[in-house]
């Protein structure tokens, strides 16, 4: 009993993923000495920031098959693991510990309080319940493997040592640590930004700085890439869930393009080309003596946008509708369902920034999320190469691959303890 006692589980990095393998671990194996090392001064930072501080815990796709396919990278690898613990498992293990979540419209799963302090507090709860130790601004410098010990050698940025049975990296992407395992010859897959808002300097953005349209469909051009959802007007150039889901999809091809290309904004996705025409000569015949440019005809869009709509086709401020040509109602449809707009450069969409890119897939036993080629170490979260949309998917992936390897070494533990008796 005493040398199952003795057995060590060191975390490296104190975000999601590394709450839940620790958490996991210790729950399952309250003999085992489970620490969490975070190099930054706070734990949990990229909970307590997203989803605006709501956090974006999940998403309501229960369907693995289904769900796969909000991650351009990685996807295929997590059909397994989100069987043994996806959405479903990841709403019943919060409620289990007194945390309601509840889902928005959009399929997106957000606690009851709308407080990301909720999930914070909940996750340090249980960590301390278990009795897991954790340090903050204290990271690791190297790692490696004494095979006479079975145990890993962990020299810390303040010049500290220790050994640990079982090692967890959940250290996000950590060039320090990726480069390490590169060393020990594990595949690394090129990092790329992903989840990020487009710059772009053309004037039809001038004051309109908080503009938003619900929906949106926008096209990456020459990529034959279309995404939908809420779209935002910055002060900088594009964001919103339908830029970010575009960026995550496009991160590889996008960074070749060093992040200068064209896209299209359809700001009336329900409407064609033709039924567009059909719509505005109707509004033409109502609305005879009425100013274009002042009054907007669609309720998605608001004045502000509309006017500057009207301005990008040519059509005079003092217009009124029956002044409006046939050239004049074909310009106005093709910028309301194809606006092109040239994007030059990239600005980090902090709330949900990840990267893609990380331990290649190939390396990882996703039953375990053990690295193949070495003993007793585990990847998980964002380290890994898997990134998803917006919309609670990359946090899923957190819980998920957590879950399973604070699962892994809980088994690997218990194996050891009946070795000995």
């Amino acid at each position: 009993m005493e040398a199952a006692k003795s057995k060590s589980v060191v975390v490296i990095g104190g975000g999601a993923s590394g709450f839940f393998a620790a958490i996991q671990a210790a729950t399952l194996n309250p003999d085992a000495q489970v620490i969490i090392y975070e190099r930054g001064p706070n734990v949990l930072g990229k909970v307590s920031v997203s989803g605006g501080g709501r956090c974006n815990v999940t998403h309501a796709c229960f369907d693995p098959h289904e769900l796969i396919k909000n991650y351009p990278r990685g996807g295929k690898s997590l059909i397994g693991p989100f069987t043994k613990f996806g959405p479903t498992e990841t709403i019943k293990w919060f409620k289990d510990r007194g945390v309601e979540l509840k889902t928005e419209d959009d399929g997106r799963m957000f606690p009851i309080t709308d407080s990301s302090a909720t999930i914070i507090d909940c996750l340090l709860a249980s960590a301390k319940k278990l009795g897991i130790e954790i340090h903050t601004s204290e990271g690791l410098n190297h790692f490696s493997y004494n095979d006479e010990s079975s145990k890993w050698n962990l020299k810390m940025n303040s010049g500290g040592e220790l050994n640990a049975d079982y090692l967890i990296l959940a250290a996000s992407c950590s060039s320090l640590i990726l480069k390490r395992l590169e060393e020990l010859s594990i595949k690394i897959a090129p990092l790329y930004p992903s989840l990020f808002t487009f710059n772009c300097n053309d004037n039809f953005i001038g004051d309109l700085a908080g503009v938003s349209v619900e929906e949106v469909i926008v096209s990456i051009l020459h990529l034959k890439i279309k995404t939908k959802g809420p779209f935002l007007i910055t002060h900088w150039g594009f964001s919103g869930p339908a830029i970010l889901k575009s960026s995550s999809i496009a991160a590889v091809d996008l960074a070749d393009f060093n992040y200068n290309f064209d896209i299209a904004i359809n700001f009336l996705p329900s409407y064609n080309s033709e039924s567009l025409i059909v719509k505005l000569n109707d509004i033409k015949s109502l609305w005879a003596k009425k100013q274009v440019s002042t009054i907007s005809p669609f309720e998605s869009i608001s004045k502000r946008l509309w006017s500057r709509i009207v301005e990008r086709s040519q059509i005079e401020t003092k217009f009124n509708w029956a002044d409006l040509s046939k050239k004049h109602l074909n310009a106005l449809a093709s910028n309301l369902l194809a606006a092109t707009f040239k994007i030059e450069g990239k600005s980090i969409f902090k709330e949900e920034f990840v990267t893609a890119g990380g331990v290649d897939l190939n390396e990882i036993d996703f039953k375990t999320m053990r690295l193949k080629k070495l003993q007793r170490i585990y990847v998980v979260g964002e380290l890994i190469n898997v990134d998803a949309v917006t919309g609670g998917f990359n946090f899923q992936n957190a819980w998920t691959t957590g879950w399973i390897a604070g699962s892994s070494i809980a088994s690997s533990l218990d194996f050891a303890r009946e070795a000995l008796s």
